[in-house]
């Protein structure tokens, strides 16, 4: 049995007490494992990641997690602006032995990672920031939009690098890109109307 690396048990949160997004929300990821969270804007996607990362307090249940990385929607947002990607990436790991292997598959450069964040556009920041994430060598990673910045095709590849990786930690995307989770994941749940439908991947 694959080691669990995320369980939410009987979560309930709502920023009213009437209108409850969550309602005895249960979930868990083990190692190796890709869950998608599906649903239209405003339905709670990125709120259950703020309930992971402990931003939000759940009024009931029990969230716990292993060591956790953050791949977030707005690669701006993940960098300090005065320092270089490089420094930023020292900043949380010192193991950089796959870091020449991750910049080949993600088409960036040394060059590139020296520079700071404003030097690069949106989507070579949001690969950055991927590549950061796995390098820290997390048990879980939480991915809220991670392929927006970037065209299908880019987006694509990026999904195949992480997916090589996925031995090595449990993965939860936030996604309005049904197909993408079709795509990628083990297991969908679709967030719609207060409902939470879970199908398996075929």
């Amino acid at each position: 049995m694959k080691e669990q690396v995320l369980s939410l048990q009987n979560v309930t949160f709502g920023y009213t007490k009437t209108k409850p997004i969550y309602q005895n929300f249960s979930l868990e990821i083990a190692r190796g494992e890709i869950k998608s969270i599906v649903g239209s804007s405003g339905s709670g996607k990125s709120t259950l990641f703020e309930l992971i990362t402990d931003n939000l307090k759940a009024q009931k249940g029990k969230i716990t997690h292993l060591k956790l990385s953050s791949i977030y929607q707005d690669p701006y947002s993940s960098f300090h602006p005065f320092y270089s990607i490089l420094e930023q990436i020292q900043d949380v790991t010192s193991d950089l032995e796959e870091l020449s292997y991750l910049l080949e598959k993600f088409s960036l450069t040394q060059e590139q990672i020296e520079k700071k964040p404003h030097e690069l556009s949106g989507g070579q920041l949001q690969r950055c920031s991927i590549i950061r994430a796995i390098l820290m060598k997390p048990d879980l990673i939480l991915a809220d939009e991670p392929t927006s910045a970037l065209d299908n095709i880019i987006a694509l590849d990026v999904m195949r690098v992480l997916i090589e990786f996925i031995d090595n930690f449990g993965l939860l995307l936030i996604t309005h890109d049904e197909e993408l989770a079709r795509w990628c994941s083990d297991e969908i749940i679709n967030i719609e109307h207060n409902t939470i439908t879970t199908r398996n991947k075929k």
